[in-house]
């Protein structure tokens, strides 16, 4: 072959890799996987390719770990002409992952039965930024003079209804009464309050709590603030929307469902500034409008309101399961609650119809159409709470009027025309006591359910509902009734669906975008929310769901500008489009009713692996303390440039037949005479792991948020490190624990770790032993062994040792002649009397 024929093929080569290499991805469930279940990932490629195989590396050290041909190809979908499901659920291993096809690598796959830990409470946190009332994330106040009642008589047709001059003919009208609306949650980004998407969460949340209870913690207070109050947080949040609902609906049959309207929607405006003006004043009074059975609309758009059951029905189911869940925290408010939903169930069934929300200047308002799935959820939470089998018989006769839930029919939806999207009565009918009840719900749950499987079709990423406005409330309530449906009848016919549309919200979907802001803290999620909060504040709404990718025909309908600079351009497709972008409302826009949709889901999925509530203390996502409900304690020592208590430590551990963890920088191990100490370590059952290779700082010791090093610096150490590891046997799988360099890092240094496929543990605080490595010279730094030997002794008498985890060094500074060393079998012996046990570190914290 002639030189120039050789560089012609290597050229085409070239080409062909980079062409491969830029118009395939493999899109994963961001979040992580559990152990033993299903695994898949979607590769796509605009270019036609074969993939009959693939790998599975360790994300840190890129070993090859697995082989797998378990390749399903599929049709190609829209632009992309190649796609294949990647199955790997046979994979069990824990940590963190990537998957390589041919020359596609996928983002790194956690593996972990605590994936899902904590996500639940996460999206707690975008409720509580749109707060009204008292804002905590903002620390003010807003909207203090909500609000006046709407006028009930018609307002005659007004030119511009969205001039001050307009607003002041309409407060003309009629003299307005006061009403106090101060409170709840502003419904998305704007400023406006619904009473049936609050509800809905409210009951959402409390539904949550009450099928999941040990998902939720407790670290913020009732206002919001960061102080435990011994509530948990989930229930500080639906009582927030609960106080608010109770003041709209002040008396019987006076039921108040919103707070302003669409004036309010006037672009990136934080509810601090908010100075519309209805007519009495920038900023001052807005609308509070009236349930009447009737349709309502101050100006020439009106809504088609037939009645008022499905907003009696929503704020009565919410009441109800209140009224339970808070009466150990609030008895009187139980009392209150729980008559407030007698009350309102009697008043939705003498004016049954929907309430729909009122317009002002826009044409887009909810549009509920149904209203029997309201009152049959209320007459379930009503039958939870007395017993009365006639709230049952009502339940199952409002069910029967709506089976099947429509939108699972249907291709065309209006904005929330079958809200809420997931029918919580069904589920509770089909737990009923009563076997011909059960049977009966139950299988209309399964018909709706097998519809939806077929509505999917051939979509590779098996997701089946309509493509229209909020379609990730759409996707979370189907993989809700999946989830319910496998909990209440033992079958797991759906559990392939379910494990889709799960998937599908946290990244595996074609622009590979999770669609939770922060969730996971390490993967691709919006950052350019349509939010005052982001936008003007640069404050990330964390938490929060956003409405999702509709049809182009239904943006190009809402959106009427152009997005420019699209950066996910490449992967819109005909089928939806999706933008991450500040100007975009329709699939960018969070909403308190979907974000609190996906919390059952996520506290119901955090146990499906590991029922065991999180016994570890965690700070800075590092575990400092294991268990604290048992009295062990995890003994931890690190070397880096001594070792001359190495004998004197290992004297000690066998005597008293204590297994520790030992933590070595790579400079430790590449030592010649520390080598024997390692092997003989490992011979006598110590755990041994990493401590940086170099033993970098990575943050300042006055100012831990302040970096000192980048990702690929911190990579590249703590790859040396497992190198060294690897020479004494140690491979990474049998070490993934890590203990950071002088016991110092940040949220950043523990997310780095995570996405390295390590747990980060370190000192627990209080206890003074990685001060043993002192020396006199350090000055007010410097603890002598008998005060270090005081602090932990003092530590136990106070708040007791228990889950402590003590880490010690292995040698010290030949400055500090007062070795705490020589004391450790005092020590041991001293807390052995006081009852402990030593649990090695890896034994206590899984």
């Amino acid at each position: 072959m002639s030189k120039r024929l050789f560089f012609f093929f290597v050229a085409l080569f070239c080409l062909h890799f980079q062409a491969f290499s830029l118009d395939a991805f493999i899109r994963i469930n961001q979040l992580g996987y559990t152990p033993n279940g299903i695994k898949r990932a979607i590769l796509i490629s605009e270019s036609k390719i074969t993939i009959k195989s693939f790998s599975i590396y360790d994300a840190l050290t890129e070993q090859k770990l697995a082989d797998f041909y378990s390749v399903i190809p599929n049709e190609p979908f829209q632009q992309f002409s190649s796609v294949y499901t990647l199955d790997f659920s046979s994979f069990r291993s824990e940590g963190a992952f990537y998957i390589k096809a041919d020359y596609s690598f996928s983002p790194t796959i956690y593996i972990d039965k605590n994936s899902y830990r904590g996500a639940a409470d996460f999206l707690l946190n975008y409720l509580r930024q749109q707060r009204c009332g008292f804002n905590p994330t903002l620390n003010a106040y807003c909207h203090q003079h909500d609000g006046y009642e709407v006028p009930q008589k018609p307002i005659p047709l007004l030119s511009a209804p969205q001039t001050k001059k307009v607003a002041k003919n309409v407060s003309a009208l009629q003299l307005p009464t006061e009403i106090d609306a101060l409170g709840g949650w502003h419904n998305a980004s704007n400023n406006i309050k619904y009473g049936a998407t609050s509800a809905a969460a409210v009951f959402q949340l409390l539904y949550a709590y009450r099928m999941n209870p040990a998902a939720f913690g407790d670290s913020f207070d009732a206002n919001g603030l960061p102080f435990p109050n011994k509530i948990p947080d989930v229930l500080d949040e639906a009582k927030w929307g609960l106080d608010w609902l109770l003041k709209m609906n002040p008396n019987n049959e006076v039921l108040y469902f919103q707070v302003a309207d669409d004036r309010d929607d006037t672009g990136f405006v934080l509810p601090t500034n908010d100075k519309v003006d209805y007519g009495w004043g920038a900023g001052k009074e807005r609308p509070v409008y009236r349930a009447t059975g009737k349709p309502e609309g101050l100006f020439d758009i009106k809504n088609r309101s037939t009645g008022v059951a499905s907003i009696a029905g929503k704020y009565a189911s919410a009441f109800a399961l209140g009224s339970d869940m808070l009466r150990a925290f609030y008895p009187v408010l139980a009392d209150t609650l729980e008559n407030r939903a007698y009350s309102l169930y009697n008043f939705g069934k003498k004016y049954p119809g929907v309430c729909q929300s009122a317009p002002a200047k826009s044409k887009l308002f909810l549009e509920e159409d149904n209203w029997a799935d309201d009152m049959q959820l209320a007459a379930t939470q009503l039958y939870q709470l007395s017993f009365e089998s006639k709230f049952q018989t009502e339940a199952a006769a409002f069910g029967r009027l709506e089976p099947i839930i429509p939108w699972l029919f249907s291709d065309t939806v209006n904005h929330y025309q079958w809200f809420p999207f997931t029918n919580y009565g069904h589920f509770v009918l089909a737990n009923s006591e009563k076997p011909e009840i059960k049977e009966e719900f139950l299988q209309n749950i399964r018909f709706g359910l097998k519809r939806a499987e077929l509505r999917k079709g051939n979509n590779p990423f098996g997701v089946g509902v309509p493509m229209v406005w909020g379609s990730n409330n759409y996707v979370t309530a189907l993989a809700t009734q999946c989830n319910l449906y496998r909990r209440y009848s033992g079958d797991s016919t759906f559990i392939g669906m379910e494990t889709a549309l799960l998937d599908w919200l946290f990244g595996c979907n074609p622009w590979g975008v999770s669609m939770v802001v922060g969730l996971p803290q390490s993967g691709q999620s919006p950052a350019r929310l349509h939010s005052a909060f982001t936008r003007n504040k640069g404050v990330q709404q964390k938490g929060a769901l956003v409405a999702g990718p509709v049809r182009p025909s239904v943006f190009s309908r809402l959106y009427k500008s152009e997005i420019r600079n699209d950066k996910l351009a490449r992967f819109q497709t005909k089928w939806a489009v999706y933008h991450d972008e500040f100007s975009d409302s329709i699939t960018n826009q969070p909403t308190i009713d979907g974000t609190a949709s996906l919390v059952y889901l996520l506290g119901a999925k955090q146990f499906e692996e590991n029922r065991q509530p999180e016994k570890n203390r965690i700070v800075e996502g590092g575990i400092v303390q294991t268990d604290r409900s048992k009295k062990q304690i995890s003994l931890v020592f690190t070397g880096h440039e001594y070792a001359d208590g190495m004998k004197k430590i290992r004297k000690a551990l066998r005597k008293n037949d204590i297994n520790a963890a030992f933590f070595f920088t790579g400079d430790f191990l590449r030592k010649r005479k520390f080598k024997s100490y390692v092997k003989v370590l490992k011979k006598d059952g110590h755990y041994i792991g990493a401590h940086s290779d170099q033993y970098l700082q990575y943050c300042q010791v006055e100012n831990r948020s302040s970096l000192l090093l980048d990702r690929s610096l911190f990579v590249s150490d703590l790859q040396e490190n497992y190198i060294e590891l690897a020479k004494f046997g140690i491979q990474k799988s049998d070490a993934q624990l890590f203990v950071p360099p002088y016991e110092l890092y940040n949220d950043t240094i523990s997310k780095w770790c995570k996405e390295m496929g390590l747990t980060l543990v370190n000192v627990t605080p209080g206890t003074r032993s990685n001060a043993d490595n002192t020396f006199p010279e350090m000055r007010e730094k410097y603890f002598s062994s008998e005060e270090i030997y005081s602090s932990i002794i003092k530590m136990e008498s106070a708040e007791t040792l228990n889950g402590s985890i003590l880490l010690f060094h292995v040698g010290t500074d030949p400055r500090r002649t007062d070795k705490f060393y020589n004391r450790l079998n005092e020590l041991i012996g001293e807390l052995k009397r006081k009852g402990y046990e030593f649990t090695e570190l890896k034994k206590a914290i899984y």
